[in-house]
């Protein structure tokens, strides 16, 4: 993406490139490779055919066609798990050995403990030994009740006891033994839990760790039971979790939590933004995409023609200035592109944010007539505007140079027949001076 952000022209080259580095990316995040060419096709063809949207550059297309195919398959918002007071909730954790269940089962009731629910644990794993110790030990440890049966041998059984012993609790967790795709056995377990115990959610917890092997894992655990969530635990160290990517393809469920560390409180609600972030190791792009489309300002194709033809307003410059004051001071925005915070100096932020909010205050200082025709700008009415507006008449003048200049540039770009970044249509950008 820096790459992208430094070229001087987001060309086709420019994006065949891009597409390259996101393929060799992905693949180095255990992406599923038959998901990694899906991802990165859409991506080429949406950032070449694809008609620029008014209001933002070809660049920060190419960075919003990113983002987007991305977040696709991992959910465009925050999917929270729903609770609804006085309702009781359960929820059925599955997944392989050593997927860090037992974990994760414990983290999630108290991450609602916290927020004021009363919630229990059920032990359904009759197969590993200590299983139901080690659930006990971290229930213990945050003080949440738990249910088990160390002689018992049907899962369903232990459940339907613990649900009788817990009626007056609002959120059930139940940890299931991990299974592996090939323990039919334990596959046809998992089957009759869903359908006795009817969980409002099934739950399947992916290792971070475990790569393209999680396509595989997911793909036979939603036939078995229809996954309506997924957990992806061990992202707190080198692994960025691509695995999780071709889980979600494969299941069609939302990730809802993430587990970065072994504490008991290391669990947090997943948000695509930043997981697309730090599996691509790009900035925050989600804050980014949503400055600029509140920045966007929709120019009817009679006044983009009417620009183009020369009638160019300060009136217009103006909104091109509040547009760009949308997103916000140039440095913080600079800072959401990756790498182009460490490129830009101080000095110059500074004194681009000082001229555009000068420039600003003297339009606002002027009369309508001398907005719509700043030909009637002479001596005197300069020097009342720079009165007015508290600068200079030399900044004023600076002012009316900047827009003869543009509007020479747009003359330019009419003659070519071409609206400047590529863009055309139905509107044209309202940010083009920028």
């Amino acid at each position: 993406m820096k790459k992208v952000f430094k070229a001087s022209v987001v060309d086709e080259a420019t994006v065949k490139e891009l597409v390259r580095d996101i393929q060799r990316a992905l693949l180095q995040a255990d992406v599923n490779v038959q998901l990694v060419l899906e991802i990165s096709k859409r991506i080429e063809e949406r950032a070449l055919k694809e008609k620029v949207p008014p209001g933002i550059s070809r660049r920060e297309h190419v960075v919003k066609v990113v983002y987007e195919e991305l977040t696709r398959f991992v959910g465009d918002k925050p999917v929270p798990i729903k609770m609804e007071p006085g309702k009781k909730k359960i929820l059925m954790l599955v997944g392989i050995q050593g997927s860090g269940k037992t974990t994760q089962a414990a983290k999630l009731a108290r991450y609602f403990q916290k927020r004021g629910l009363k919630p229990a644990l059920i032990c359904a794993d009759t197969y590993r030994p200590g299983a139901f110790a080690q659930l006990q030990q971290l229930a213990n440890r945050i003080n949440i009740p738990i249910y088990g049966d160390l002689k018992a041998k049907d899962p369903v059984k232990v459940v339907r006891e613990g649900l009788k012993q817990f009626n007056d609790k609002d959120l059930l967790i139940v940890d299931t033994a991990g299974r592996h795709k090939e323990e039919k056995d334990l596959i046809k377990e998992m089957k009759d839990l869903e359908k006795h115990v009817k969980p409002d959610e099934v739950i399947m917890v992916i290792d971070g760790t475990i790569g393209q092997q999680a396509l595989i894992q997911a793909k036979t655990f939603h036939e078995a039971t229809p996954i309506g969530a997924i957990i992806v635990t061990k992202l707190d160290g080198s692994s960025r979790g691509g695995g999780a990517l071709s889980a979600v393809a494969a299941t069609g469920a939302p990730i809802k939590f993430i587990g970065t560390g072994e504490k008991i409180e290391d669990i947090e609600p997943f948000i695509p933004s930043r997981f697309v972030g730090r599996l691509l190791g790009m900035g925050d792009l989600e804050t980014l995409l949503e400055k600029v489309h509140d920045a966007e300002i929709k120019v009817p194709t009679k006044k983009a023609k009417e620009i183009l033809s020369g009638k160019f307003t300060l009136t217009d410059m103006y909104e091109q200035f509040e547009a760009v004051k949308g997103m916000g001071p140039f440095r913080k925005v600079l800072k959401m592109l990756p790498g182009m915070s460490y490129d830009v100096p101080e000095e110059m932020l500074n004194t681009a944010e000082d001229r555009l909010d000068k420039w600003r205050v003297i339009i606002q200082s002027m009369t309508p007539e001398e907005r719509e025709n700043p030909k009637v700008l002479n001596f005197s009415r300069a020097r009342r505007v720079a009165r007015g507006s508290g600068t200079t008449e030399k900044d004023v003048k600076e002012l009316l140079k900047q827009y003869v200049m543009m509007r020479k540039m747009l003359k330019m770009f009419k003659r070519k027949k071409k609206l400047p970044f590529g863009l055309g249509g139905k509107g044209m950008p309202a940010t083009f001076g920028r």
